[in-house]
């Protein structure tokens, strides 16, 4: 009898010690074991394959949406619709005028229409995003608000949606004060092919003011974006109420915004 129950406390230990080693290796492989960065692939009519590597230890809002966005094939028949040679080539805008943002149902399929942005996530904003802007470096466009009052610079860091553009060469300028998140790892050829189209103003460039040359004479479109994972989930992104540029606006002059909408 004595000899069983040995036996039984010899066998109950060596599962005890089975049991700690296996837990213990778990541990170990997820402490050890390096997760790959998504990567979107891009496919551009006409011109070829783009492969862009995404940073979410660097930019984790921004990778998520931009993951969620592409994977809901939001991007997908979209333009370029910005290009400046030895600067950048600029997408994602669903109005194809550069002032179109994404929508709640866009990004989670809720049919929730309304628009949204997502918070700037670099120095400036109080991000500590150190990725440069270098050539081949995708960073999240937004908008400029300070050029109508200075008081506005919150409202500009945190006004971007779905637009983004792609590097094509160096511009320190953009350091710390725009959200980079990713870099091209494939196709770099592909991306200084589409920056060598021909371009021209805006066909609304006289009522607009803007009179940069950066319209693509034939539509350089996107035929698709599709990100791989590998196994993560990263989430949604926090969203933002969007800043209603034209209601504040009319408030600096006393009016009342609601003549915005006839109401």
């Amino acid at each position: 009898m004595k000899k069983v129950k040995n036996i039984l406390w010899i066998i109950a230990l060596v599962l005890v010690i089975v049991l700690i080693v296996g837990v213990g290796y778990g541990y170990y492989r997820k402490a050890t074991m390096k997760v790959e960065n998504p990567v979107a692939t891009m496919e551009v009519e006409n011109f070829g394959t783009v492969k862009i590597e995404l940073y979410p230890d660097v930019a984790p809002e921004t990778v998520a949406n931009f993951i969620a966005l592409a994977n809901n094939g939001f991007y997908d028949g979209l333009t370029f619709h910005r290009i400046v040679k030895d600067f950048m080539i600029q997408g994602g805008d669903k109005e194809g005028t550069g002032q179109g943002s994404a929508t709640i149902e866009d990004l989670k399929g809720n049919g929730d229409t309304s628009t949204y942005s997502i918070k700037g996530e670099f120095i400036s904003n109080g991000v500590n995003n150190t990725l440069k802007f270098e050539e081949g470096v995708i960073g999240m466009a937004r908008n400029d608000y300070t050029s109508y009052s200075s008081t506005l610079t919150e409202e500009s860091y945190n006004s971007g949606s779905s637009q983004f553009f792609i590097m094509t060469a160096d511009n320190t300028s953009l350091n710390g004060y725009y959200t980079s998140f990713g870099k091209v790892i494939e196709g770099m050829d592909i991306v200084h092919n589409i920056e060598n189209v021909e371009v021209k103003a805006a066909d609304d460039s006289e009522e607009t003011g803007n009179t940069e040359v950066s319209t693509p004479v034939n539509p350089v479109t996107i035929t698709s974006i599709r990100v791989e994972t590998n196994g993560v989930y990263y989430g949604m992104p926090e969203t933002l109420t969007p800043f209603d540029y034209m209601s504040w606006l009319y408030q600096q002059y006393g009016l009342d915004p609601s003549a915005l909408t006839g109401e």
